[in-house]
């Protein structure tokens, strides 16, 4: 009886041994006062976690939305020494006075002052590399915050109407983008006056981005708008012209059309048309005969939309260069070459004399 009495008073002595010495190493913190709240760190050092300050200095790690009222200021955080920006274009369009962004030694801080529904989107931060900041979706922290405002149901619009193009080889995007992420959305057409089935594969709804059409056909072209209804009232969007797009994307499509003789002192011009997309903006470079010798000349550029029967859009965009006075010089090759993201294309008439 007595071996076993000297075992556990020896067990019991080496564990309150223990108890006191974890005591002696943990660190003594005043009574009352608050534990120390740090940034949350990532987890890999090439990525970022981004944070809202609260007030009294509390910090709250963000999720894939955000839902705030519209307003007050919002403070962002996210912790690096170069770390890389993106927020809605709205704020970017207007040079908005109401953002800013300070980089501070370990973290990089957003702030948007008054904020409005118009400001809803995603915001996004990103380590940035010694060799450029060009942002790493995997490597990434985003949110996308609902500014909720009092009778904004949709993200306002700068107009009125907008025009949506659809490319029969791209999905196509009606922006009905709300600002309550508990909102319903419907889509309606004009004429005839209807809601559009959304089955979720052909015609899908994203709260981030609007209504998505996966496969944009000639039944899809008109006039739409869409509705929201929140808390028993309901809201009508903007509205959105459907235009069918012809041309397919890539490089000009190019035609040049001239005479192929003048008489001397004759006035004559040449002219380059680009049939393309709607959105892609087309830019138009001439050499002409009389280029060396300072000859003048007059160059005229336009472009508008134009509808090829009644289904497709596209935009022809000209460059015309004028000649007075048709001398010797002005003989020779005019080489038009237009261009876009795409690439560019160079085509010629060469023009000679009676």
């Amino acid at each position: 009886m007595k071996f076993w009495f000297i075992i556990a008073f020896l067990v019991c002595h080496d564990l309150l041994q223990n108890v006191v010495c974890q005591q002696k190493d943990k660190p003594n913190r005043p009574r009352g006062s608050p534990p120390k709240r740090r940034l949350p760190r990532p987890k890999d050092k090439d990525s970022t976690v981004m944070t809202r300050v609260m007030d009294k200095g509390r910090f709250v790690k963000l999720g894939s939305t955000l839902s705030v009222s519209a307003g007050p200021n919002i403070e962002l955080r996210c912790r690096g020494t170069k770390i890389g920006w993106s927020y809605p274009a709205y704020l970017d369009t207007f040079k908005d006075s109401r953002l800013s962004i300070k980089q501070h030694d370990k973290y990089s801080q957003l702030v948007l002052q008054n904020s409005t529904a118009a400001d809803t989107g995603e915001f996004s931060c990103w380590i940035c590399e010694d060799s450029g900041c060009t942002k790493d979706e995997s490597k990434s922290a985003s949110t996308y915050i609902f500014f909720s405002g009092k009778g904004d149901i949709f993200v306002p619009s700068t107009s009125y109407f907008e025009i949506v193009y659809l490319y029969p080889d791209k999905a196509a995007i009606i922006p009905c983008r709300v600002t309550h992420a508990t909102a319903k959305v419907t889509l309606h057409r004009e004429v005839p006056a209807e809601e559009v089935i959304v089955d979720g594969t052909e015609i899908a709804y994203d709260i981030k981005k609007g209504f998505i059409i996966q496969n944009p056909s000639f039944e899809h072209k008109g006039v739409v708008y869409c509705k929201a209804a929140l808390g028993g009232t309901s809201h009508m969007s903007i509205k959105y012209q459907l235009l069918l797009v012809e041309v397919p994307s890539g490089p000009p499509y190019v035609a040049i059309a001239g005479p192929n003789h003048v008489h001397a002192g004759a006035n004559f011009n040449v002219t380059c048309t680009v049939l393309g997309e709607p959105e892609v903006q087309v830019d138009f470079n001439w050499i002409y005969p009389g280029e060396k010798d300072e000859r003048p000349v007059t160059i005229q550029e336009s472009s508008r939309l134009i509808n090829r029967g009644t289904v497709h859009t596209t935009r022809m965009s000209q460059s015309i260069i004028i000649v007075q006075d048709f001398e010797t010089i002005d003989t020779g090759d005019y080489m038009c070459t237009a261009s876009n993201p795409l690439g560019e294309t160079t085509v010629a008439v060469r023009v000679d004399s009676y």
